[in-house]
C-alpha cells in the first residue's frame, strides 16, 4: 500500500519540487496552496490531490487536513515547508510583516501539526518534517533578525516538540537549508523600509546587493534538500537536525568552535 506525504507551500520552488519527487517515487502526495486554481502542473499526476490551504488559516488547515485524511484515508509523513522573509531593520518593520513572518513560519507549523496530532496517535505514529534553514540556528547577515527569530523559534518548537511525542511514536526532523537553485526566496523578500529614516540604508543597499548579485553556481542543488526529506521519510536518516550545503555547515562549525561575541564579530566584519 503506497504511503501519503502532506507538503505545505507546493505552488512553486522546493514544495513543488519535493510534490513532483514523491509522486514520482509512487508516493500519494497531499500537496497545498493558497492559490490551487493557478496550478496547473502538479495536476498532470494521477497521485497528487490539490488543497486549498494558507497555513496562518486555521479554518482552511482544519479543512484541508480533514479533506486530505479522506482522500487517502491515512497520511504518514507531513513536510512543513510553506514560509516566507522579511528583512530589513527592526525598527522600519510595519506591525502587520512583523506578525506576518512570525505567522507564517512559526505559527503556520504549529497549525499543521496540532491538526495532525489527532491523526498521528490514532494510527499509532507519523512524522513532522519541517523545513527550517540554517539561519535558525546560527546568524550570518545583518537586518534578517525577524526571518531568524521566526526560524530559531521553528528550532526550539520541534526539539521541544520531540520529548512529548517519542513516546507517541511520533517523530520530529528538521532541514537546515541554505540558498538553492531556482529558489525565489529573494525575489518574494518583504522589505522594512521608511523613506523618512536613512539611517540604515548603506546597510540595507549593502544586503540587497549581495542577494541581487548571488552567484547561482555557488548555490545548493535543491534536489540535494529533496533528497534529505525523502531519506527522513523513508527511514534512510534518522538524523534529528539536517544541515544542507556548504555554507550551512560551515557556519555550523564556526558557530560550534568560536566563543559567540567572535562569531558575531566576524560575521558583521563581512558588512
Amino acid at each position: 500500500m503506497s504511503k501519503t506525504v502532506f507538503i505545505t507551500g507546493t505552488s512553486s520552488g522546493l514544495g513543488k519540487l519535493t510534490a513532483k519527487h514523491f509522486a514520482n517515487q509512487g508516493w500519494n502526495v497531499a500537496a497545498t496552496m493558497r492559490t490551487p486554481e493557478k496550478e496547473t502542473e502538479l495536476t498532470q499526476y494521477p497521485n497528487i490531490k490539490i488543497f486549498k490551504l494558507d497555513v496562518t488559516n486555521l479554518e482552511q488547515v482544519k479543512t484541508a487536513t480533514e479533506q486530505a485524511v479522506t482522500a487517502f484515508g491515512k497520511i504518514d509523513i507531513v513536510v512543513n515547508n510553506a514560509g516566507m522573509g522579511t528583512y530589513g531593520a527592526l525598527e522600519l518593520a510595519k506591525e502587520e510583516d512583523i506578525d506576518w513572518q512570525f505567522a507564517v513560519n512559526t505559527r503556520g507549523p504549529i497549525n499543521i501539526i496540532r491538526a495532525f496530532l489527532p491523526h498521528f496517535r490514532q494510527n499509532g505514529g507519523g512524522t513532522f518534517i519541517n523545513i527550517s534553514s540554517f539561519m535558525g540556528i546560527t546568524t550570518a547577515v545583518p537586518l534578517g533578525s525577524l526571518y531568524n527569530m521566526s526560524k530559531f523559534a521553528l528550532e526550539g518548537l520541534t526539539e521541544g516538540l520531540y520529548y512529548e511525542l517519542k513516546p507517541l511514536n511520533i517523530h520530529l526532523r528538521l532541514i537546515e537549508q541554505g540558498g538553492s537553485k531556482g529558489n525565489n526566496f529573494v525575489e518574494s523578500v518583504v522589505w522594512n523600509q521608511n523613506p523618512d529614516i536613512t539611517a540604515y540604508d548603506a546597510l540595507t543597499n549593502k544586503l540587497q546587493n549581495l542577494m541581487g548579485s548571488r552567484d547561482e553556481s555557488q548555490l545548493d542543488d535543491p534536489m540535494e534538500i529533496v533528497n534529505a526529506i525523502d531519506d527522513l521519510a523513508t527511514g534512510k536518516s534518522n538524523k534529528f537536525r539536517t544541515v544542507i550545503g556548504n555554507m550551512g555547515n560551515m557556519l555550523m562549525n564556526m558557530r560550534g568552535t568560536m566563543p559567540i561575541e567572535e562569531y558575531m564579530d566576524k560575521m558583521s566584519s563581512f558588512f
